[in-house]
């Protein structure tokens, strides 16, 4: 049976043990190369403390800083379909576009959630 990539020949612990890594790595380079990436970390790393003075619920504190880590997690994955679009081609082209767009506008709708929780929990 042949693998589906050459890349994927652990498994078990040390699948999981080099996955972290690789994850770090990923941290890493989205801190080092992505401007928005380090905006929301640092907007994250402001705003935590602030829902956990604020909100006097465990629950309302959870969707606070979950909403923020949501955030930080599109932006990622945004990232890296860019990442993907610029390896594969530098030339203009229209479904390059959209898949950026679309990246992006997950990023935008991720913020607006993020934005309509805080609201909703500190105006209760």
């Amino acid at each position: 049976m042949e693998k589906e990539s050459p890349f994927k020949g652990k498994t078990g612990f040390s699948r999981v043990w080099n996955a972290f890594f690789y994850s770090v790595d990923g941290l890493k380079a989205a801190f080092q190369h992505e401007d928005a990436f380090r905006q929301e970390l640092i907007l994250t790393l402001v705003c935590t403390p602030l829902a956990l003075w604020l909100e006097p619920t465990a629950a309302g504190r959870a969707m606070m800083i979950g909403a923020l880590f949501l955030v930080l997690i599109v932006e990622l994955i945004n990232s890296a379909i860019e990442a993907v679009v610029d390896r594969v081609s530098p030339e203009k082209n229209h479904l390059a576009k959209r898949a950026k767009d679309i990246g992006s506008a997950a990023v935008l709708l991720s913020l607006f959630n993020a934005a309509v929780i805080w609201l909703l929990i500190l105006l209760d």
